[in-house]
């Protein structure tokens, strides 16, 4: 499997979907053909960005049914334009780091193309006010305009005060299209602008399946783990989180091992351990854990302390662009969770909390 799984953008040129679960949302959205803005939101690994790229070009594509389907033909100039990220009519607008991890990085962005730079994760105020300016503009080919914000939970408070008058207001035949896993994030003012389509990922038998055309062998635990989204299991693939290495890491944690951790990037590593405390903390109320099998979990602690480490994950979490020492970090937080299972005395998730992460600045 390749390192950095190819991603579709739009209608192959044989009528195919980037992602075979959009269909049906693809059919809901031709009764919002004419909205001209749309808030696609559902929860994260949806297929966010492969569905607004559909979206785009099935408004740009020149087959005179695709505006009443809302399914670009993929074959005419313009959807091979959209293809290619090249059409003069559709302006993606993404985070910078968003833009390096999906290899979308011109040769004139000589900034994001230095090694030593660390791109936003935010929209900035200054794309939104580029984006503006684009949409002012003449369109291309005379079929409209459109504009991608992805993902618009990006958006910092500036840049999204920025565009409610585009929104309100849509310049010429600009349609605005904004992605988003929690709509809640947004301005009030931002969602009370936009039409909403709802994304869902999809059944756990169309998930293995298409993993499995994706070369992807006994993808069932990947998915689980991934929270039985397909994107997010294939990254972890990609990643090397393996079904062996994820039967094995319950225990390995609890035994304070962090072999199978270290290299990692801090987010998935804090990600996967509040996925295993939340499992554990199920499993000993009583309930069927989510992520992980049962027999991998261990067992022999108390609720009051997992919480309390559960609580020390999260605030990790919230900070987890805070340039910590994440070797380090990484370790900390995993001896903790080893020290529930050795039993010994805990001193309070706050004073744990503060000792774990002061640590590892």
């Amino acid at each position: 499997m390749s390192k950095n799984p190819a991603r579709q953008i739009g209608v192959a040129n044989d009528g195919s979907l980037p992602l075979p679960w959009l269909t049906t949302a693809l059919a809901q959205a031709a009764s919002l053909a004419k909205a001209h803005a749309l808030l696609i939101h559902g929860p994260v690994g949806g297929g966010h960005l492969e569905f607004g790229l559909l979206l785009a070009q099935a408004a740009l594509c020149e087959d005179p049914t695709a505006a009443r389907s809302q399914q670009p033909c993929g074959r005419c100039a313009s959807c091979h334009l959209v293809g290619t990220r090249v059409h003069p009519d559709l302006l993606l607008v993404l985070p910078d780091a968003l833009r390096v991890q999906l290899g979308w990085v011109m040769d004139e962005d000589s900034k994001l193309n230095k090694a030593d730079a660390k791109p936003s994760r935010e929209i900035r105020v200054e794309q939104v006010r580029q984006a503006i300016a684009w949409a002012q503009q003449t369109s291309g080919r005379g079929r409209g305009k459109v504009m991608l914000i992805h993902p618009a939970d990006a958006l910092n408070g500036t840049a999204a005060n920025a565009l409610l008058k585009t929104l309100e207001e849509p310049p010429g035949a600009l349609r605005l299209l904004l992605t988003s896993a929690d709509p809640e994030r947004l301005l009030p003012t931002v969602r009370s602008r936009c039409q909403r389509l709802r994304l869902e990922l999809p059944a756990t038998d169309v998930a293995l399946d298409w993993l499995l055309t994706q070369g992807m062998v006994d993808p069932g635990p990947v998915l689980r783990a991934a929270g039985g989204s397909p994107l997010e299991a294939l990254t972890w693939a990609t990643e090397g989180l393996s079904p062996v290495l994820l039967a094995e890491l319950p225990r390995r944690i609890a035994a304070g091992d962090v072999s199978s951790l270290a290299g990692r990037a801090l987010p998935r590593v804090i990600d996967l351990l509040l996925k295993l405390a939340h499992d554990v903390q199920v499993l000993a109320a009583g309930g069927s854990p989510r992520f992980f099998a049962v027999e991998s979990l261990p067992t022999g602690t108390d609720l009051s302390a997992l919480r309390a480490w559960q609580r020390e994950l999260m605030r990790a979490a919230r900070h987890d662009e805070h340039p910590w020492n994440a070797g380090l970090l990484i370790e900390s937080l995993v001896s903790q969770a080893a020290g529930l299972w050795r039993r010994q005395p805990q001193t309070g998730g706050r004073a744990t909390s503060g000792a774990s992460l002061n640590s590892a600045r």
